[in-house]
């Protein structure tokens, strides 16, 4: 049984007094409303993740991730998070390759490599981002564009050590560009996406590795996408800001 992640990424957005008060109440109806069987991530600004981590430990189904790290240990690298940091807040989880890290930081698969590594190495969980700009999906190369980042982060991983990681596909065309991806859709990537991992680790290893979708998932059309045979959870940008809708998106299970 492949787990059930509904991860929410607050990126850049809320104070510490505000962040500290939605996660405190994510907490309060993980509590009252949520399955024990859902996991979801609180993956916050670096400033915050002390502060929510106090209030998370309170539920065991909700936890704290931070939304990357740098793949040094330490070192003269102003600004940068590390793993070893991350861990000493309370993080058990860590984004990847998010598609703004790419565009905005020009993060290259090979430094994302590294990262997966050496969150592995240190006990964080990787959420690892992997997704297709509108550009490659209409030249019809988005199934071949995703795999080349599979392969060029995560192949060199041992398949002990891929079972460990937590993929998200977020097809970066439906994001903020007024074209709406379908079920059907995100079911067929993320069948190919579990298809490649086979190739690489086999059918055992691909078949225990959740695949979240990053495409503007909400109360709405999370149950429609939820109940797709190889979509096992969402990486949920803006609704992770709502309270309410966070976690209605987690009772879509």
């Amino acid at each position: 049984m492949r787990k059930k992640v509904i991860a929410g990424n607050w990126k850049m957005n809320l104070t510490l007094e505000e962040g500290v008060s939605l996660a405190s109440e994510v907490v309060n109806m993980a509590k009252d409303e949520l399955a024990s069987d859902v996991t979801m991530v609180l993956c916050t600004p670096a400033i915050h993740m002390a502060a929510v981590s106090k209030l998370t430990a309170e539920v065991a189904s909700v936890h704290v991730g931070a939304q990357n790290i740098s793949e040094h240990e330490s070192g003269a690298y102003t600004g940068d998070i590390s793993a070893d940091m991350a861990l000493s807040t309370g993080a058990e989880f860590v984004i990847i390759g998010h598609s703004e890290r790419r565009e905005y930081h020009f993060e290259t698969n090979a430094q994302l490599a590294a990262r997966v590594e050496l969150a592995l190495a240190k006990g964080l969980t990787p959420l690892f981002c992997c997704g297709e700009s509108l550009e490659t999906r209409e030249a019809g190369d988005h199934v071949s564009f995703v795999t080349k980042q599979l392969e060029e982060s995560l192949y060199q991983l041992s398949a002990e050590q891929m079972e460990k990681v937590v993929i998200a596909y977020e097809p970066i065309w439906a994001i903020g560009t007024g074209v709406t991806a379908s079920t059907e859709q995100a079911q067929e990537m993320h069948k190919s996406i579990r298809e490649a991992l086979a190739s690489k680790f086999g059918a055992e290893v691909a078949e225990k590795i959740s695949i979240l979708y990053g495409g503007s998932m909400k109360p709405g059309n999370a149950p429609e996408l939820l109940a797709q045979p190889d979509v096992d959870g969402g990486l949920i940008g803006g609704a992770s800001l709502k309270s309410r809708d966070f976690i209605d998106i987690a009772k879509s299970y």
